[in-house]
Order: C-alpha cells, then sequence, then structure tokens
C-alpha cells in the first residue's frame, strides 16, 4: 500500500488508535510504573475538527503529545524515543509514522514517508509546565491567571490547548489545566462582549457614509469588516474560542446561531448594492442583539435598528450593548482599561497571535 492508497481517517481518530494499538502498549511493557499524558492537543487542524485530506501534505498523520513529568522526560526521554523510533509500525492504516522534513528552513513542516529503517515518528515529549509555557506563557499548570494575563492569551492557541483529545492522564495535571482554561472567567468574559460589541459600533455607520461618498468598494470592505466581527461576537456569545481566519467560518458554521444567522452575513457579503447590503447587516445586528439579550448577562437592551443620528444610514447603534456590558464589570484591573478587548481584539496579525 501507498501513502495515496491510504483510506482518509479524522487525525484525532488515527492519533487515538496510534496511542491505543502501539504507543500505550509499548509503553506499558517497557516502563510499567511511569505516570503519563498522552493527548493530540497543540497546533494542527485536526486538534480542531476541521482536517481533510488536503490537510495529509504536510505537518499532518499518526500523531501524539506525550507527557512526562520534567525529571522523567530527562531520565527516561531519550529511551522512550529511542524505543517507538525502533519498534513503532511503519505505518498505521496506511499512514506512514516516519516523517521527513522538507530540508527547507523557510517551509520546516514535517512530510509522512515511506521508510525501511527507523521512524522519525511523530510522538512529541513534553512536560506539562514546559508544554504550557511555550504554547501559552504561563509558568506552571497550576498558575491561575489574572484578568489582564487572560487578555494576552490569544483565543486561537486557547482552542489548541482545550480542543483535541487526552487519551491517558496518568499525571492528571494535563486534564485539570485544560479544564480551567476551558473558558474566560466570567468577568474577562463581559469585558470581552463589551469590546467586542463596541468594534461593531466603531463602523457600522461607515457601510452608508462609504456608499453615499460613491467608494462602494469601501463599504464593501467596512460589510466584510462587520461580518468578521459579528462572527467573533458570536464565538463569544456561544462560549467558543474562535480560531484564526484560516478556520474561522468553519468553526462559526459549528455554532447553534450558524443556520439562522449565516443566510444574513452571506446576504450582505454578496450584496451588489448598498441598500441590500444595510438591510442584510441590520437582520443580523438585531439577530445578534437578541442572541445577547437572551443571554441574562445584562438587562434587556432594545435589538431593533435605528437612524444613525441625523444621517441617512440604519445601524444598531452596538455602543449601546457595549456600555450596558461595561456597567456590569467589576474586576477593578478590567474596569480601569478603555474598551480595546483582548489580543485578538486589537491584532490582526496571525504571526503575532500564532
Amino acid at each position: 500500500m501507498t501513502i495515496s492508497d491510504a483510506k482518509f481517517v479524522p487525525g484525532l481518530e488515527l492519533s487515538g488508535i496510534l496511542y491505543e494499538e502501539e504507543v500505550g502498549p509499548l509503553l506499558r511493557d517497557a516502563f510499567p510504573d511511569l505516570p503519563y499524558a498522552a493527548g493530540r492537543v497543540g497546533s494542527g487542524s485536526e486538534v480542531l475538527g476541521f482536517d481533510s485530506p488536503r490537510s495529509a501534505d504536510h505537518d499532518w498523520g499518526p500523531r501524539l503529545e506525550l507527557f512526562l513529568t520534567a525529571a522523567d522526560k530527562a531520565e527516561h526521554g531519550v529511551e522512550i524515543r529511542r524505543l517507538l523510533s525502533e519498534r513503532l509500525p511503519k505505518a498505521v492504516r496506511g499512514w506512514p509514522t516516519h516523517f521527513q522534513g522538507s530540508g527547507d528552513p523557510l517551509d520546516p513542516v514535517g512530510h509522512m514517508r515511506v521508510t525501511d529503517g527507523p521512524v522519525d515518528h511523530r510522538v512529541d515529549l513534553h512536560d506539562v509546565d514546559g508544554w504550557l509555557a511555550s504554547r501559552l506563557g504561563l509558568p506552571s499548570a497550576d498558575a491561575e491567571p489574572g484578568a489582564r494575563d487572560w487578555l494576552a492569551l490569544p483565543q486561537q492557541r486557547l482552542a489548541e490547548t482545550t480542543g483535541g483529545a487526552v487519551f491517558h492522564d496518568g499525571l492528571g495535571t494535563l486534564t485539570e489545566v485544560r479544564r480551567r482554561l476551558a473558558w474566560y472567567p466570567e468577568q474577562v468574559w463581559r469585558y470581552l462582549l463589551a469590546c467586542q460589541w463596541q468594534r461593531i459600533a466603531q463602523e457600522e455607520a461607515f457601510v452608508g457614509r462609504c456608499a453615499e461618498a460613491g467608494d462602494d468598494i469601501g463599504s464593501m470592505v467596512v460589510t466584510a469588516r462587520l461580518v468578521r466581527s459579528l462572527m467573533h461576537l458570536c464565538h463569544l456569545l456561544e462560549r467558543r474560542y474562535a480560531p484564526y481566519g484560516k478556520w474561522l467560518g468553519s468553526s462559526f458554521g459549528g455554532l447553534p446561531v450558524a443556520g439562522t444567522l449565516g443566510p444574513m452575513l452571506r446576504g450582505a457579503l454578496a450584496a451588489t448594492e448598498y441598500p441590500a447590503r444595510e438591510a442584510h447587516l441590520c437582520a443580523a445586528y438585531e439577530a445578534v442583539a437578541s442572541l445577547q439579550n437572551s443571554s441574562g448577562l445584562i438587562a434587556p437592551v432594545d435589538p431593533g435598528r435605528r437612524p444613525y443620528h441625523a444621517r441617512p444610514f440604519l445601524v444598531l447603534h452596538a455602543e449601546r450593548f457595549a456600555h450596558a456590558l461595561a456597567l456590569t464589570v467589576t474586576d477593578p484591573d478590567l474596569q480601569a482599561l478603555p474598551l480595546v478587548g483582548g489580543v485578538d481584539q486589537w491584532a490582526d496579525s496571525t504571526d503575532l497571535l500564532d
């Protein structure tokens, strides 16, 4: 069988097979008393459930993260890596366990390759504290991020840390830290919601103003920005970390609100004339405003569209929701901040956020 003949298996399922059938038995045989955790967490489309056959062209395949204590990693890490290199099968469900580097320093990804010798596997060894420091900058698994610390944690990294699957946790620390990082503390959540509504308030009138000025392409660009802001807002309301741009639409499609809101957002993006653009956006504003009201976080705010002061543009006046939420933020560290939000709300560079 060649790689091209292998049937696609979702990456998380493939990683589970790798652990249950191969890595777990090898570790139990060679290190019966060694406490460890094993899972598929961190970077990779399969961790978020968005992988497809296209993903197999790089950094995808039978992969696993293995967590030891720092002391056990120092004592047994080299031996474990050698054991797996020599005794793992050449393939799992037709997918090679050997990963070959590209040789290109600008493209340092691993590609599955068939080999006759020991496999250069992707069972990566970590200790939990070191892994958290590299992924999120947290000093240890038992560290409690403060309110402002939470604002500096990119949602993509939080999604990768808390997503995926843990197949075994003899340490307990990995499962516990994933539980604690599963969602924002309530005060941080309220502040981020206020900031996301404020982002919408800043630009909702520009769709009409650009069109009035004869700048149709500018009106379309602002519309797209507002659609993106609404998608991020829905993630916050549904308590779901938003991934970076490549997977934002896929993640939004899995939210309960997507069935109702999706046609409105697509209508706004597809509209070639300003009146239709405005109508679809206003319908979307009202739907998300109603979702905010149903959350119980604030007293209901009128979700209806309205004129933008004396100008002939219909908007939500989203600052009404921003201010209502800001009034519920009682944490002094957050109260002292302007409504600029977390790192994902004021920075848009994938290199920075990743």
